[in-house]
């Protein structure tokens, strides 16, 4: 009789653990630069070019990767520092798959930065679900570079290796609320193609400038092109070149519908 007990109260609590679950929010944290912390209705963790312990802007806390706690999967955009970042120590810690263009994860694997059993490269226009069923996510263009600098441990200098194609991210969750994260990328025509099919509830856009898109263009692609519900405009302020600031965006945009999210690095909203 003690052990049905036992087995219908573990029953109970898992049950619960489960409903529990269900009713959960997906919220998302700005760590600044491009780092984006999702965290799904069901528990699943998404980290998105976790550029951390080395960005200026990053709260003191996330410059020790203990404090981000567990992560299942890392989307990194392109190999850049200021987005590949804590990649590699990021999933050493957590164990996390690591989902990138197959070309930068050849050459990961093939320098032995990560080991292969944690690389999952895929490219362009094939939806994955590296979590399951409950997540969608699809690479989409990019209108940028992408070279990988990577310290010779023998030589202890500096080589540059192929970092493949800069990308994007469309991240469906199951209750059908969508994220498109441009990754770093000027305006591009198939932005119209992305928001007329994809119809994303949210865009991250890089507003920088210099390396990306201003204020101006990005509030163009955002009004014009993609038509979003909300915006979280990023890839601002991190290094002198980068001057675009959220009051020139919000200026460009003018009047608008669209949602623009008021985040300071470290911040967390739930969605939607």
């Amino acid at each position: 009789m003690a052990r049905l007990w036992t087995f219908v109260c573990a029953l109970l609590l898992s049950a619960l653990a489960l409903s529990a679950q269900a009713d959960g929010k997906l919220t998302m944290q700005w760590l600044g630069q491009s780092a984006i912390k999702l965290t799904s209705p069901d528990g699943k963790v998404i980290m998105i070019d976790p550029f951390l312990t080395k960005d200026p802007a990053t709260p003191a806390k996330y410059k020790d990767l203990k404090a981000i706690g567990p992560v299942d999967l890392i989307l990194v955009t392109h190999a850049h520092g200021d987005h590949f970042g804590d990649t590699a120590a990021l999933a050493k810690l957590t164990g996390a798959t690591v989902a990138l263009n197959a070309d930068f994860a050849s050459t990961l694997r093939t320098l032995g930065v990560i080991p292969g059993k944690q690389l999952l490269g895929f490219n362009k226009g094939g939806p994955i679900q590296p979590l399951g069923p409950g997540i969608t996510i699809t690479m989409t263009h990019a209108e940028h570079s992408s070279d990988f600098i990577y310290t010779n441990p023998v030589t202890d200098k500096p080589q540059v290796y192929p970092g493949g194609e800069p990308a994007g991210y469309i991240i469906r969750f199951a209750n059908g609320f969508t994220i498109y994260d441009m990754g770093d990328t000027d305006v591009f025509g198939d932005m119209a193609w992305i928001g007329s099919y994809y119809h994303p509830d949210l865009a991250l856009v890089p507003i920088g400038g210099h390396y990306t898109m201003d204020p101006a263009h990005a509030a163009y692609a955002v009004e014009k092109l993609v038509k979003p519900k909300m915006v979280l405009p990023f890839h601002y302020g991190t290094f002198p070149a980068l001057t675009g600031t959220p009051e020139a965006f919000k200026a460009a945009l003018g009047k608008t519908s669209i949602k623009v999210l008021d985040m300071k690095p470290g911040d967390s909203v739930t969605l939607p």
